[in-house]
């Protein structure tokens, strides 16, 4: 991890995805509102924080105009602003980033152990074997992705449950095909060789000889998806095939707010920054493996 450390964009990345990761955790504890609370009498005000009010930012003022006083509640703070039902931004927001991560890292386990499994099968015993998978590979890569994940969600109603099951039909198709490509030079190494000769088992020359020697192109290629699956619920929740209301995740939150757009833009920028912070950090994460762990890169 010597080489990772030393790429800075790799670093910047992980301190970022680890303080968002904190912030969903803990966020809720420290705000003291609850994600699903209604209370129309604090809707839309703007962003104030304790003690950067003072310095004139984040200080629940538009226009000069401080709304938290002009509806009586100047002992309060939100620090993100609240939305159009009177609903705490900076928790429900926490809640999001939770929900996006677990479906993040759902998707990213399922697409492992599908397209790992497919892939070693497919690339091991070749012939008819391979033929007839990569058929299917084929068949499902030609279904725009989009015309999959949509329909599903419809037909099984919006939620958790479905965009998962919706991201995993397709999800593992490129985990498939590098793990079969790489199969298919390493069946033929000496040491595997040397194990069937010697009768070991399939299961144990696939999981034991080959597995090991692709684990550092799977992490990588595990924490790749991981992005592309928050981007897809993103998308999902932004069109109103998400998450469900009151749960939000960071699409449906960006969504509620390009709908006030103009008359409220905090409550579309401040999902949205964290949404891209928390993109570009898994990015750079991913391209800092890829570095430290592809051994060609190391040769370079």
């Amino acid at each position: 991890m010597t080489q990772f450390r030393r790429n800075k964009g790799a670093v910047t990345g992980a301190i970022a995805f680890l303080l968002i990761i904190l912030l969903a955790l803990f966020g809720p504890i420290v705000s003291g509102h609850s994600y699903d609370e209604v209370a129309l009498t604090v809707q839309n005000l703007p962003p104030r924080i304790p003690g950067l009010e003072k310095l004139g930012i984040f200080d629940g003022t538009v226009q000069g105009i401080d709304m938290y006083e002009l509806k009586g509640v100047s002992d309060k703070y939100f620090w993100f602003g609240t939305d159009t039902l009177g609903r705490d931004l900076f928790t429900r927001l926490c809640y999001g980033i939770r929900i996006s991560l677990l479906i993040a890292a759902i998707s990213a386990f399922l697409d492992l152990v599908i397209g790992t499994t497919y892939g070693l099968i497919s690339g091991y015993y070749g012939g008819k074997t391979d033929l007839i998978m990569q058929r299917i590979v084929e068949i499902i890569n030609g279904i725009p992705m989009m015309v999959i994940v949509s329909l599903l969600v419809v037909a099984m109603s919006p939620g958790l449950l479905s965009i998962i099951v919706a991201m995993s039909i397709s999800g593992w198709l490129g985990m498939s095909r590098l793990v079969r490509a790489n199969t298919l030079r390493l069946k033929e190494s000496e040491h595997v060789q040397a194990s069937r000769v010697l009768g070991t088992g399939t299961l144990t020359i696939l999981f034991r000889e080959i597995f090991p020697n692709l684990l550092s192109s799977v992490i990588v290629m595990t924490m790749m998806t991981m992005p592309s699956a928050i981007f897809m619920e993103s998308f999902l929740s932004f069109v109103g095939l998400g998450i469900p209301a009151p749960q939000a995740s960071l699409g449906s939150l960006i969504s509620d707010g390009y709908a006030h757009m103009l008359t409220y833009p905090y409550q579309m920028i401040v999902p949205s920054v964290f949404f891209a912070v928390l993109m570009l950090s898994m990015n750079l994460i991913g391209d800092g493996l890829r570095d430290a762990l592809d051994p060609r890169q190391k040769q370079l």
